[in-house]
């Protein structure tokens, strides 16, 4: 009898040890699904153009997220020399990466390029676009990065090419950063020296003012945003 309701005993915690690995795992499981992605989707400016790994915009946003208490995987698929054309045929290639049960963010840096090579704003507008409406309609956050056509352009396609974003993220109902190149265009101490890309120092200008905006996207994207409104409700 002792036998019996020992065995009893000892079978009872074995698996209840083993219930709880189970619960244990499919709560790591949950947790690793329900950590947020971010991928950056951009050109040379956001790829870390002549940076070392460390420099580039992705890891310095990456770390400035750390310290700001955000648990975030940082992807780049930025390509040197993308414009928004190249940008939209590779876009669900890339997007076929993403995890579907974790909340998704995608930062949006195209259009230097475009107005680099004096590309047609218009075609511009419609690649981004086209874009955003893919993503959202794959649940995806979008964070669009407002681009400014170079000053020697002349007024008319300055005028055509700088209203492209704001007016997009308007449409959309998406988050935008008015400039990416914000306090960093034209300063010499912040560029390489081609003037054009920004340095170690440049890129830290950017995600000191990108990072805000990038937090409102990770809140959209986790539902924070709705929770901290309900607060405010009795």
């Amino acid at each position: 009898m002792r036998f019996g309701l020992s065995f009893l005993v000892s079978a009872f915690f074995c698996f209840a040890s083993f219930g709880a690995a189970r619960l244990d795992a499919a709560a790591a499981g949950a947790a690793a699904a329900e950590r947020p992605v971010l991928l950056i989707y951009g050109d040379s400016l956001s790829a870390g153009y002549r940076l070392s790994a460390q420099d580039g915009f992705a890891p310095q946003l990456a770390r400035a997220l750390q310290e700001k208490g955000w648990d975030v995987e940082v992807r780049n698929a930025s390509v040197s020399g993308e414009t928004s054309a190249g940008g939209r045929e590779r876009l669900s290639w890339t997007l076929s990466s993403l995890p579907r049960d974790a909340p998704r963010i995608v930062i949006l840096e195209l259009g230097a390029n475009d107005a680099l090579r004096g590309k047609n704003p218009r075609r511009l507008e419609k690649n981004l676009d086209a874009m955003i409406a893919r993503m959202k309609d794959l649940g995806i956050e979008i964070l669009l990065a407002g681009m400014r056509a170079p000053r020697n352009m002349g007024g008319r396609y300055r005028e055509s090419f700088d209203s492209i974003y704001p007016r997009l993220a308007e449409k959309h109902g998406i988050v935008l950063y008015p400039f990416f190149l914000e306090g960093v265009a034209l300063m010499p101490s912040l560029n390489l020296l081609d003037g054009i890309h920004p340095n170690k120092a440049g890129v830290a200008r950017i995600v000191s003012g990108i990072l805000p905006y990038v937090e409102k996207a990770l809140r959209r994207a986790t539902g924070a945003e709705k929770k901290d409104e309900r607060r405010w409700f009795w």
